[in-house]
């Protein structure tokens, strides 16, 4: 999913608040010592006691070996008050960030490198999306968020003015603000626009449209709107300049996605149902996730949660266990609105000018003036492309619809999930989860196991949101919403198992449309393929799956894309070497087994040989911009190879000089860039040699000093973007994106479930939790986490009621 403030993303969140802190540490960073004592003095309290005045009885914190923090209760009121304390003890940094990157206010204490970070999330209207959402949540969420926001405060209290409040803050120079029940709505906001955009797609699909002839266009599009004739001659008469009405800094990694998959009890050694869920987003430090067990009279659930949040957003109680990933569906659509020349805030609609909502959005700016920032929307929503009302000639504006700007309710969702006790009750709690849509998995211990791709995917009068639409038109726009209880379910199927990679969920005959683009099918057919295949012992007899197998599956690294491309790629590639040139690295791909794994040297060739291919084809085609909007260009280019291998070659692969000259330009290039940076020796190869998992804190990059300081160190890894292992590469080599946290369940035992939240549980460089599990990522070393109050390694924290 379901990674908000930390979001090691490169955008330019990173460098807001790291100039800012990297001068200050190099003016004020004499010595060494010094600084990691004056860093030390912010640790959280983890054992003794402490007076928390707004809690109405004690509370005990137990953190286990790994820093996961059980909190037991006497009443809900003071386990969210508690949850609130204890995430602010670990995480207040991140959170702070978290809610001033979704709402625009990161100026307000980092300077003016923050201005355009702030301008763009402000007409993305997250804060005002969160705002509208809390008018429709019922007073018993309201009142968790409040007792949430009191035990955030309650240690913000505590800590401001002294040397326990976190580092990062007071090498900013300021002390955060209370925290609200809105900004904990906003941060959830945040992974809506996070985990489900598609606007960008739209946007490329425009200029596509008008800078390619319509042969070269078909070829980008998954699927071309042959039946949208209107929409497509819109796009053809559009005067504004895409490349300059749209930024790319802030753009969701294209990658976010999950696994997840649920088998029940016929394929499991104890007859219970297992589950398994690893959602994929930024990898950073701190983590996206804080892992967590709460406790009360009325609960007792273990899991996850984003940091800022109450609840547990994915897990387990002791009846249920629940994963998700992402659907990605279409449910951001841009509208071509045709400004008044004589007023830039009307718009025209059915043949009259409409007058747009203005929203005054001052900026204010650390050490300097308040900036006056205005957002316009129209009847669709804000108009998100930059060259508003700056254009001496008035052209074409784009205005975004997105289904996260309604009032929705995810939070009551996630508090009914964790109460709920079979799938009737959780299926309940699911219709208030809107935004973002995601593929539920989930298990009870009465054995069943379900589905749902759940969420909010509009119905459109026209067209299914592959390119922008006319906005000065009725005939365009959104009429509803596919219906709750027609959305892809599936319970208790015959096939004994469920499982979803970002794949495409539904056939030709579902009545709606969800996507116009589907995440590469190799992680699916993969896990699949793990699923079906019998496995048997020395004796013969079937061996049935345990939780064993199901941490052995999500660290698996087969490579089903090579599987498919690898052996026609070598065909061309032999036919051209005529004189045996690379006979050693030719021998080293035929000798592989298709693992993308981090000690052998075939994966290294091969992804350097893919990503040739896909630069080649586009990079150099377009402006950098564009490249960067352009979405599915793997998909789009294993397309290209398919048709090209059957005999049908498409006008791109043509323009680079035919199939054989382009694979064997690319397998050159890739083995001379292999050679540049590893040697020519082809036997010390290695795919970990490049491939790196890269868990960087928002701060590092102000500083070499400061980066060794606070990053882990970077590890070599298998996997890649396409294997069930997910370790995505940045074009670099840093892993900077996969599994965010690893989840195993088995439903005959569910006091206890097993996890990996890398790098660590603790925001703070300090902790012994900061970094812990960075190898185990690499090595898919999980620890359990009990819900039964049997803790083996305990450091205990009395939260006393004055």
């Amino acid at each position: 999913m379901a990674q908000q403030a930390t979001k090691a993303k490169g955008r330019k969140i990173v460098n807001i608040v790291i100039w800012t802190i990297g001068i200050l540490i190099v003016l004020g960073g004499s010595a060494v010592a010094g600084l990691h004592l004056y860093v030390s003095n912010s640790k959280p309290l983890i054992e003794g006691e402490k007076i928390v005045t707004i809690l109405d009885e004690d509370v005990e914190v137990t953190r286990d070996g790994v820093g996961v923090p059980h909190i037991v209760a006497k009443s809900d009121a003071d386990l969210y008050r508690a949850q609130g304390y204890v995430q602010a003890q670990d995480r207040l940094f991140q959170m702070d960030l978290a809610r001033r990157q979704a709402s625009g206010t990161l100026a307000e204490v980092v300077g003016a490198s923050a201005v355009n970070t702030d301008k763009f999330f402000r007409t993305f209207s997250l804060r005002h999306a969160a705002e509208n959402s809390w008018d429709g949540y019922d007073a018993e969420s309201k009142q968790i968020l409040e007792w949430y926001a009191e035990g955030v405060n309650a240690f913000i209290d505590e800590v401001k003015g002294s040397s326990k409040l976190s580092y990062e803050f007071k090498l900013l120079g300021y002390t955060p603000e209370a925290w609200t029940p809105i900004d904990s709505l906003v941060i959830g906001k945040y992974m809506a626009y996070d985990l489900g955009g598609n606007w960008n797609q739209q946007a490329f699909r425009s200029w596509a449209l008008q800078n390619y002839t319509e042969e070269q266009a078909k070829e980008l599009f998954v699927e071309y709107p042959e039946n949208a004739k209107s929409i497509i001659e819109a796009n053809l008469n559009i005067e504004t300049d895409i490349t300059t009405a749209f930024t790319t800094d802030y753009l969701p990694n294209e990658f976010n996605g999950s696994n997840n998959w649920v088998i029940g009890g016929k394929f499991t050694k104890s007859g219970k149902p297992l589950l398994a869920d690893d959602p994929h987003l930024g990898l950073s430090t701190p983590s996206v996730w804080y892992q967590m067990h709460l406790k009360s009279p009325e609960q007792n659930v273990s899991g996850v949660i984003f940091a800022g949040i109450p609840g547990i957003i994915l897990g387990h109680n002791e009846q249920i266990a629940w994963g998700v990933t992402n659907v990605n569906p279409d449910v951001q659509d841009l509208y071509i609105e045709k400004p008044n020349p004589e007023n830039p805030y009307q718009f025209e609609y059915d043949g009259k000018w409409e007058d747009a909502t203005v929203r005054e959005e001052p900026i204010k700016v650390k050490d300097g003036k308040t900036i006056d920032f205005e957002v316009v929307e129209t009847r669709h929503g804000p108009i998100i492309s930059n060259i508003m009302l700056k254009e001496t000639e008035v052209k074409e504006q784009f205005s975004m619809q997105w289904t996260a700007l309604q009032s929705t309710q995810e939070l009551k969702a996630v508090l009914g999930f964790n109460k709920a006790s079979n799938w009737e009750e959780f299926e309940v709690a699911l219709e208030d989860f809107k935004a973002p849509a995601q593929n539920f998995v989930f298990a009870s211990t009465d054995g069943t196991i379900a589905y749902k791709a759940n969420g909010l995917v509009p119905i459109r009068k026209q067209g299914t949101g592959a390119l922008p639409v006319p906005g000065n038109s009725s005939e365009y726009g959104w009429e509803s919403y596919i219906p709750f209880n027609e959305l892809p379910t599936v319970i208790n199927p015959e096939e004994g198992y469920i499982a979803t990679a970002n794949n495409q969920i539904v056939g030709e005959e579902y009545p709606y449309h969800i996507s116009n683009l589907w995440a590469q099918p190799y992680r699916y057919e993969r896990i699949v393929e793990m699923i079906e295949t019998p496995v048997y012992n020395d004796e013969g007899e079937l061996l049935k799956l345990t939780a064993a197998e199901m941490k052995g599956m999500q660290m698996d690294k087969k490579n089903l894309h090579a599987v498919e491309f690898l052996p026609s790629l070598l065909e061309t590639i032999k036919a051209q070497d005529t004189e045996g040139k690379y006979n050693r690295v030719i021998t080293l791909l035929e000798e592989w087994e298709y693992y993308d794994d981090k000690d052998q040297g075939a994966p290294l060739v091969y992804h350097f040989l893919i990503e040739n291919m896909e630069n080649a084809l586009f990079k150099d085609a377009m402006p950098e911009d564009v490249f960067k909007l352009m979405p599915g260009k793997s998909q789009i280019t294993d397309q290209m190879l398919r048709d090209a291998y059957a005999g049908n070659p498409g006008v791109w692969i043509t323009e680079e000089g035919g199939l054989d000259q382009f694979v064997y330009t690319a397998f050159e290039d890739a083995v001379t860039k292999i050679q540049g940076k590893f040697g020519t020796a082809v036997s010390k190869w290695k795919w970990g040699s490049y491939n790196k998992l890269t868990f960087n804190h928002p701060l590092a990059s102000a500083s070499d000093f400061l980066a060794d300081y606070v990053n882990p160190e970077r590890l070599a890894v298998g996997g890649s973007s396409v294997t069930v292992q997910a370790a995505s590469e940045d074009g670099n080599g840093n892993v900077k994106h996969g599994a965010s946290w690893r989840f195993v369940a088995d439903l005959n035992n569910l006091s206890t479930a097993h996890h990996i939240v890398g790098p660590g549980q603790s925001g703070h460089m300090k902790s012994k939790w900061y970094d812990n599990q960075t190898s185990n990522w690499v090595y898919g070393r999980y620890h359990k986490t009990n819900i039964d109050g049997t803790i083996n390694t305990k450091y205990e924290l009395i939260l006393k009621a004055e």
